[in-house]
């Protein structure tokens, strides 16, 4: 294990390590959330690669860009077999990142510009490279280190075959077989995703212990919330039975599956809550639960478990006034008996960057390798953004899309890192996409990324989009969000409550009044006419009022304030 830990100043009590953020209670419940993911975020040293050093130096950025937290994706040591999601210590830094002293100042330093900090927490599974997995496999069937994970005998004869039919998510079987110690071919082991990621086994006392240590841990360091990956998983039905004839999975399925959504992780997240509860300063837990409906999302956010979860169908929707009224009405009435504010996301580093999601047809998913039309999908981003900004509840903002970036869809292949790319089925393998280091500066090596190039090759028209370029530009998608997140901040009616009224609109139009505030989204190819509701706050194409009407153009999102 590294040796990290003794690194980081050590609060003495749960009271030494309340956040410096001063600001109103649940702030969590209309806040505005950054996703950094550093390692194409910004890179402090040179050497290609972002890390911890450079995302505190940007800080000032998010702080000025209007954002109420930041959302870390992993950071901690890991051999990267996964971009980080592979965990072979959960309490230290990985040294591509920086070490926990750089984690520490740049806690101190959100704190002191009143961001909040939240960090990606990984319970499915863990690397194959950390201890108690490479202990699992020294010590050999029966021992009791194999039982933190799932090893099973294999079927057939001679046991050659996987103990179940269970794929993994990035394709091909979700078990790899083991050489035991007197090397020969023994037993396997479960891992939905990379092989390089075994599946923990949450029936062993020893991991819900680890993870409470864990919690502690980072809590103790400051953190303010954690994002938990894979929120839906951990629990597996007992016995693991075969799932039958199935299409490949994804994530994002229409049914539970015996790996996922399973009814005991709630028990989980209430043990989790508590030691959640033993700290002060507002700490929250947002789930990344891939659920087959935003019902069964709002479970996880009962009121003795977690804080948020991300909204996944409102995410798919494609920009069709219909659908997403259908997926707004259901979110909020399911959210509303638990009493649980609604999340509204567009992007993220596991999908396609929305700005080319719709710059394509509907029906492509969710990961697409085609540009698409760039100016369409712009245009359809930018109203995207101001009709999410102006729904009840929290919004979250992936890196890069303040600057209305496209995915990158031509990346040669021997550059691709994605592990899902390499194993043929699965998820379609093109996250990289959506992860290449995003641009600063007009110009440079890597557009002001850092001094040392970039990870992933950055296309050549990334200076016209960079925050250099777009700053000071009022027709510029940067701008745009600027002053979205400072009219949200300014106009109470956004982002609380858990409702909306809505208004009578011409088909492919959505209009709702939230108390002095109203907002029209035209999501056709055609300029309509609406009432003018009022003074005009935003709008994310050019308007036209006259007489008390307004002409709204063709995929654009106006804010009007009635006061």
């Amino acid at each position: 294990m590294s040796q990290q830990h003794s690194a980081a100043p050590a609060p003495t009590s749960a009271v030494a390590a309340v956040p410096a953020v001063e600001g109103r209670p649940d702030w969590w419940r209309d806040a505005v959330i950054y996703q950094v993911y550093p390692r194409s975020f910004a890179d402090s040293n040179g050497d290609g690669m972002g890390d911890l050093e450079g995302v505190r130096t940007r800080l000032p950025y998010l702080r000025d860009l209007g954002v109420d937290a930041v959302w870390l994706s992993p950071f901690y040591a890991s051999p990267q077999a996964d971009a980080g999601y592979d965990v072979a210590d959960y309490r230290a830094v990985d040294p591509v990142f920086g070490t926990l002293l750089d984690a520490d100042a740049l806690i101190r330093d959100a704190h002191t510009l009143g961001l909040r900090i939240i960090v990606d927490l990984v319970p499915n599974h863990s690397s194959d490279q950390h201890e108690w997995f490479k202990r699992a496999l020294a010590e050999g069937p029966g021992s009791p280190s194999r039982d933190r994970y799932h090893f099973r005998p294999g079927k057939g004869k001679h046991g050659e075959l996987p103990p179940n039919d269970w794929e993994s998510i990035f394709g091909g079987p979700a078990w790899t077989r083991v050489t035991e110690p007197d090397g020969t071919a023994g037993e396997w082991y479960l891992h939905l995703f990379a092989p390089e990621q075994p599946d923990f086994n949450w029936e062993h006392p020893a991991v819900g212990d680890e993870f409470r240590s864990v919690l502690r841990f980072w809590l103790d360091m400051g953190v303010d919330g954690f994002r938990i990956d894979v929120a839906h998983g951990m629990v597996k039905a007992e016995g693991l039975p075969d799932l039958g004839n199935h299409e490949q999975l994804t994530l994002l399925g229409n049914d539970v599956m015996p790996f996922f959504d399973q009814d005991g992780v709630h028990d989980i997240y209430r043990e989790w809550r508590l030691v959640l509860d033993e700290y002060t300063g507002e700490r929250i837990f947002v789930a990344e639960a891939w659920t087959p409906t935003v019902e069964r999302t709002a479970n996880y956010v009962r009121p003795d478990e977690l804080h948020q979860a991300f909204n996944f169908q409102y995410l798919a929707t494609h920009w069709d006034a219909a659908e997403l009224r259908t997926v707004i009405d259901r979110t909020l009435d399911a959210m509303r008996p638990v009493g649980a504010p609604a999340t509204w996301v567009l992007s993220n580093h596991d999908v396609t960057r929305h700005a080319t999601r719709f710059a394509n047809p509907a029906g492509l998913g969710t990961q697409i390798r085609l540009a698409g039309d760039r100016g369409l999908g712009l245009r359809r981003a930018r109203a995207a953004t101001l009709l999410m900004l102006a729904l009840p509840g929290s919004a979250y903002v992936y890196q890069g899309e303040e600057l209305g970036l496209p995915d990158v869809v031509d990346l040669p292949d021997e550059v691709r890192q994605d592990p899902a790319y390499f194993r043929g089925a699965g998820q379609d393998g093109f996250r990289d996409g959506c992860r290449v280091p995003i641009p600063w500066t007009r110009t440079g090596p890597s557009y002001g990324f850092g001094d040392g190039g970039s990870w992933l090759p950055q296309p050549a028209d990334w200076g016209g989009l960079s925050v250099e370029a777009q700053t000071g530009d009022p027709g510029s998608t940067l701008e745009l969000y600027r002053a979205a997140l400072a009219v949200r901040r300014e106009q109470a009616g956004l982002g609380a409550g858990d409702a909306v009224e809505w208004l009578r609109a011409p088909e492919g139009v959505l209009a709702f009044r939230r108390g002095e505030f109203v907002c029209v989204a035209n999501t056709t190819g055609e300029s309509v006419p609406m009432p003018a509701y009022g003074r005009l706050l935003l709008a994310t194409g050019e308007v036209t009022e006259a007489s008390g009407e307004a002409k709204v153009p063709a995929d654009t999102t106006v804010w009007w304030s009635a006061s």
